[in-house]
């Protein structure tokens, strides 16, 4: 929690100051404020026995899964929403960032931040193929929240924050209308 909070002040500081970071400290502060670690946390609390102290420790040490899914859904939502968000006066996305460091057009960032997304599901399978201590459920989960994230960012929608036909249409093929065999 305490890391979330340090990264959600950093990206106030840069708001009021005007400041767009570098893409390094942008995601060095993008992966916390992602909430990913803190919901990881939050859900293996809800998942009983399994979630050993271990479990926890692994996850604040930020192993190469969770920082993967961070990036995904970091850097999908900022492709996403980061033309609304800076009509709305946010904080510089990855977008900008990427653009204002690299001097290129936004097609060539989305280009690149592609590439990162790449790269961090690559993270993730090899992670989640690795032996390790933490029980595959816990694994699993945070697998899921990346594939979640993929879901709601796919395309450059954002059918997160404007919900609407899209998520309905999506969720009533996944749970509600029949699979023709």
């Amino acid at each position: 929690m305490k890391n979330s909070v340090r990264a959600y002040f950093s990206e106030a500081k840069w708001l009021h100051g005007e400041y767009v970071p570098t893409m390094e400290e942008c995601m060095y502060v993008a992966l916390v404020s992602s909430a990913v670690p803190m919901f990881t946390i939050i859900s293996f609390v809800g998942m009983g026995m399994i979630a050993i102290k271990e479990a926890f420790d692994w996850v604040l040490n930020g192993p190469k899964i969770v920082r993967g899914c961070s990036a995904i859904i970091r850097l999908m939502d900022d492709m996403a929403s980061h033309k609304f968000e800076q009509e709305r006066g946010h904080i510089a996305s990855s977008v900008e960032c990427y653009v204002r460091q690299n001097s290129v057009s936004k097609q060539y960032a989305y280009q690149e931040l592609n590439k990162q997304v790449e790269k961090a599901w690559k993270d993730i399978n090899q992670e989640f193929l690795r032996p390790t201590a933490i029980p595959m459920p816990l694994l699993t989960w945070v697998l899921n929240f990346a594939r979640t994230g993929d879901f709601m960012y796919k395309g450059r929608e954002d059918i997160f924050t404007n919900a609407g036909e899209v998520i309905k249409d999506n969720i009533s093929s996944l749970f509600i209308d029949p699979v023709s065999i």
